[in-house]
């Protein structure tokens, strides 16, 4: 998470354990809190936990996406599946934490969040955790209990449960039990994210990646891969994968900190070493790599290295302020839009390790988009306060996959594009795990359950003879309204190309302030003069909007599309030519009323009007005619 734990009280069946730490707050700014890393924590076997077991083999993994973005949302979040039948949740990935939770149904100071809360009453395989001397206990002394405390004074408390863990149909690893929290209590970011809970995958007994291992059931590795500048989304891997033959290792010690580190010695920026002492990056707690840590924060000496080289090779382009004034971001405009040509401009970085590899960093790897200026850019990386500890955030490895080979004590990354990863590394589509018939008792037992399907995100299904009004869907900005309102025929022209269909289809039919961005709210109509799309012009649309074609991160930065759905025509359409027809009546006997009430008038005046005679003047006798008889 962009924030780490200041206090942790963690108490379970199998362990109990006690962290220090202060967070990089609000992104992780320059004039932030600076991060320290635990002060104490138990004694460790220096080749990890006595009860990890070494696997050799190949051993099934289980492959999920990744959603959300990291500077937009401040989290990747991935969705796991607890009890039987499966509840949905979607969870934080954080490297920094070491247990999963989630919030229960009997929390009364839960926030209202993304799904909805955990019910134990409606699992059949939900088991409490009971008390016992390893762990602390509740009021009643039968569930052992839970605490996280947070800096930016966020917390989390409950009690610790057991259930089947299900982790998507991406997944060749069946369904296991496993720990994990149930949430009480929560405050804070904790209490207001949107995101259900926490994933934790840090070294810890309690963490989801060590009870997979300690089981046998995975080897002991695991990867997580995020999305590009303006792209979001990912992929992660529970389980050992094949290396690629052109990856890059850093040694990892297990015993420098319960934190993933690696053995940084050198920066290069194009080209060129930085003046500083090795020994700058082995500071306190070296170099910690934190997959929630938004940014990246360096010591002073290695900063201000840092800062100046950059600075040396940017005379084109020019400085300007950063987007938020509380903040004195390093920001440089007039670099162009396109994302693809940024290597052309800013300069190659590289991080050089202990045994002489180097990961080279693209520009997307240390700069974040200006929100508020077109082609302007600003260093994503930080001073550190006065900690000199090295921690290195997901800005640095986007578009990169990393490898947290924990048996073998290293960390592998990778150049490549995160929202291809699974082609990229030619996996084939695993086969969805199936029940294993031979264990009956799943609420004692690890028997595998059917997986419950990844579900798309919102969209009315169509049907062959459905009659489609529009395509609905959400576009959440990491800009205001304000400095979209000027670019907004750019912006539908994009959506115009990437759905191809007419502007005049396209319509903005609402917009809000979030706390980090724009939402917007579109709908895609039929092309005149139909009344209705077709199911076929419908899913076409959909499958580009899930796709993401659009290609706003050009010009627009970091964005989420989401809520897709299709529409049935307005209840105007349906009695449109009814109201045509009735007005149209209603007009002509109007017409006809008006026509005739007018001819009856002339008619009137015409028979009532005669020539005007004095009274005193002399009428003609007229003769009396005798009544007939």
């Amino acid at each position: 998470m962009f924030w780490v734990y200041i206090f942790t009280v963690l108490t379970a069946a199998v362990s109990a354990h006690l962290d220090f730490t202060v967070p990089v707050v609000n992104g992780g700014r320059s004039n932030s809190t600076a991060m320290i890393l635990p002060l104490f924590f138990k004694d460790r076997d220096p080749q990890g936990s006595g009860s990890r077991r070494h696997l050799s083999g190949t051993n099934p993994n289980a492959r999920m996406p990744l959603h959300d973005d990291l500077l937009l949302n401040g989290y990747y979040t991935t969705r796991l599946w607890i009890g039987t039948p499966p509840q949905r949740f979607a969870l934080i990935v954080d490297t920094g934490s070491t247990v999963t939770y989630v919030p229960c149904s009997t929390c009364h100071q839960c926030g209202n969040h993304q799904d909805p809360k955990f019910q134990p009453d409606q699992s059949s395989t939900y088991q409490p955790v009971k008390c016992n001397v390893d762990c602390t206990c509740d009021s009643d002394g039968k569930q052992c209990t839970y605490e996280r405390q947070y800096a930016e004074m966020s917390s989390s408390s409950g009690v610790l449960g057991e259930d089947i863990v299900s982790f998507g149909t991406l997944s060749e690893l069946n369904p296991k039990r496993a720990i994990f929290g149930c949430e009480n209590m929560e405050t804070g970011d904790l209490y207001s994210q949107h995101a259900d809970g926490i994933m934790g995958l840090g070294r810890g007994d309690l963490s989801i990646v060590d009870q997979l291992v300690v089981k046998g059931v995975i080897n002991d590795s695991f990867s997580l891969c995020y999305g590009g500048m303006g792209v979001g989304g990912g992929a992660m891997v529970l389980g050992g994968i094949s290396p690629p033959a052109d990856m890059i290792f850093a040694h990892s010690d297990p015993a420098r900190s319960p934190y993933y580190n690696i053995d940084l010695r050198e920066i290069y920026v194009a080209g060129k070493v930085l003046p500083l002492n090795p020994r700058v990056f082995d500071a306190k707690h070296g170099t910690v790599l934190d997959s929630g840590t938004t940014y990246a924060y360096l010591p002073k000496a290695a900063f201000l290295a840092f800062k100046e080289a950059i600075m040396e090779e940017l005379h084109s382009l020019q400085i300007v302020a950063g987007p938020d004034p509380n903040y004195k971001d390093i920001c440089f405009s007039g670099a162009g839009s396109d994302v693809s040509k940024l290597s052309s401009i800013f300069p190659s970085v590289e991080m050089a390790f202990g045994n002489g590899q180097k990961l080279m960093l693209s520009p997307e790897n240390y700069l974040f988009r200006h929100s508020k200026v077109s082609g302007a850019y600003c260093l994503g990386i930080f001073q550190n306060g006065r900690d000199p500890t090295t921690l290195l955030g997901g800005i640095i490895v986007r578009n990169t996959l990393v490898t947290y080979d924990r048996e073998h004590e290293s960390i592998g990354f990778w150049k490549t594009n995160c929202s291809e990863l699974w082609e990229r590394l030619q996996l084939p589509t695993p086969p969805s795990p199936i029940p294993d018939e031979n264990k009956n008792d799943s609420s004692t037992s690890d028997a595998p359950m059917p997986l419950p399907s990844e579900p798309p995100l919102p969209q009315t299904p169509v049907s062959g003879d459905s009659k489609i009004g529009d395509v609905a869907f959400s576009i959440l900005l990491n800009m205001t309204y304000s400095d979209l309102k000027p670019q907004i025929s750019e912006f539908i022209q994009l959506i115009v190309n990437g759905l191809n269909v007419d502007a005049s289809q396209v319509k903005l039919v609402g917009f809000s302030s979030e706390e980090n961005g724009t939402l917007t709210e579109w709908a895609i109509f039929p092309a005149k003069p139909d009344k209705y799309m077709s199911d076929a012009t419908a899913m076409d649309i959909i499958s580009k909007l899930e796709k993401d074609q659009l290609n706003l991160a050009t010009s627009f930065g970091s964005h989420k599309i989401f809520g897709w759905k299709t529409q049935p025509p307005s209840k105007w359409i349906g009695l449109h030519k009814f109201y045509v027809v009735a007005i149209f009546a209603f007009l002509v006997v109007v017409v006809l009323a008006l026509s005739a009430s007018v001819a009856w008038i002339v008619w009137r005046r015409k028979h009532s009007l005669t020539a005007y005679k004095p009274v005193d003047s002399v009428v003609a006798e007229q003769e009396l005619q005798p009544l007939q008889t």
